[in-house]
């Protein structure tokens, strides 16, 4: 019998944290967990150095009952403590937009593709993750910025943690996990304090993103824009040279109605679209094998042909793609091998078949 993801967390979950007195789970402390036939890998993170030394003996004792559960053939587990690099108190992110001469390369970055949906709940945060591990995976350099500010997930779904450090108060040294440079504005805050700002602070922490971030040497940077039509989609369009979008859908006529308004857009923006997406277009019961389309099938690959577009792929509705994302490790990280995971390698080769990432 083998070991599954809630069996591991269910362990976990009497343990307790010395510092907060809650469970390792309850205390957000496990990152970047992955069960793979057998083999346990997590990471416990506490929030300062100090508090490594009590973690130890809790770490031990996990990796210990862990190992006694039937059908583990290994566990790893590893104990960090970060003791957050704090950037001058001249940097800040969210300010009003400064004046271009118009859309400029970003430093060292050969293309920026960015990653766009007509409305929220469609998968795209989850598309961009798996998009970005997927071309690091086939050897390309390659960043992401989460420019989805109000509901910023990368940091989350690629296991980073820890505020990104600044040497001058102007430079951003981004973080990196799994091939992937990532910066955030979820890195700059705590995880559950929301971001209360208005259009020209939106537009300016982007601007802040894009040319202060020193992303090095990069083939692609992909950008994960919030859903809809709005600011930071015009500012992107404005501040920087895009080389083109991607659009995400799923296969019902609701969201295929905001697609197409993400559609126009950039068209009347002069953003090339490299093509569309249909995320959660089949669902395949783990138990029974039978194939059921929830939200219909087949709509996003309809209005690319109609709209002239390439069709990149259709991505499935399934657990482990879910599972593999909340737990820091995208799927394709986490399960290269997994058909989920071949469905966006094979999105990625395409893109750079066609000289587009």
């Amino acid at each position: 019998m083998s070991i599954t993801r809630e069996a591991v967390l269910e362990t976990l979950k009497s343990f307790t944290d010395p510092a907060s007195g809650k469970d390792l789970v309850s205390a957000d402390l496990v990152r970047a967990l992955t069960v793979d036939e057998g083999v346990i890998r997590f990471v416990i993170e506490v929030p300062e150095q100090s508090q490594g030394v009590a973690m130890e003996p809790v770490r031990v004792s996990a990796v210990e009952a862990l190992e006694a559960l039937p059908g583990v053939a290994k566990v790893t587990a590893l104990l960090t403590a970060h003791s957050a690099p704090k950037p001058p108190p001249d940097l800040q992110i969210g300010r009003h937009p400064t004046k271009t001469a118009g859309p400029a390369k970003v430093p060292g970055v050969d293309r920026i593709v960015a990653i766009a949906s007509g409305k929220g709940g469609v998968g795209k945060s989850t598309v961009s993750a798996n998009l970005a591990v997927a071309l690091a995976a086939e050897g390309r350099r390659v960043g992401l910025l989460d420019a989805d500010v109000y509901g910023p997930s990368q940091p989350r779904m690629l296991g980073i943690s820890g505020r990104p450090a600044s040497p001058d108060g102007k430079t951003i040294l981004p973080l990196r996990n799994h091939g992937v440079t990532l910066m955030s504005i979820g890195l700059m805050t705590k995880e559950d304090e929301a971001v209360v700002w208005r259009g020209p602070m939106l537009m300016g922490a982007l601007q802040q993103m894009l040319g202060q971030v020193q992303w090095g040497q990069l083939d692609i940077l992909l950008v994960d824009l919030p859903p809809g039509t709005g600011d930071v989609q015009m500012t992107l369009a404005q501040k920087a040279e895009v080389t083109g979008a991607i659009v995400v859908s799923t296969p019902q006529d609701v969201a295929l109605l905001d697609a197409r308004k993400a559609l126009n857009m950039f068209e009347k923006m002069k953003t090339p679209v490299l093509g569309m997406i249909e995320n959660m277009s089949t669902h395949i019961c783990s138990n029974c094998g039978h194939e059921e389309h929830i939200f219909g099938h087949g709509g996003a690959r309809a209005e690319a042909e109609k709209q002239g577009l390439p069709f990149l792929g259709e991505i499935p509705l399934h657990l482990d793609i879910r599972l593999a994302a909340d737990g820091g490790a995208p799927i394709v990280a986490s399960k290269p091998d997994s058909p989920q995971a071949k469905t966006y390698r094979e999105i990625a080769r395409a893109l750079i078949a066609d000289g587009k990432a």
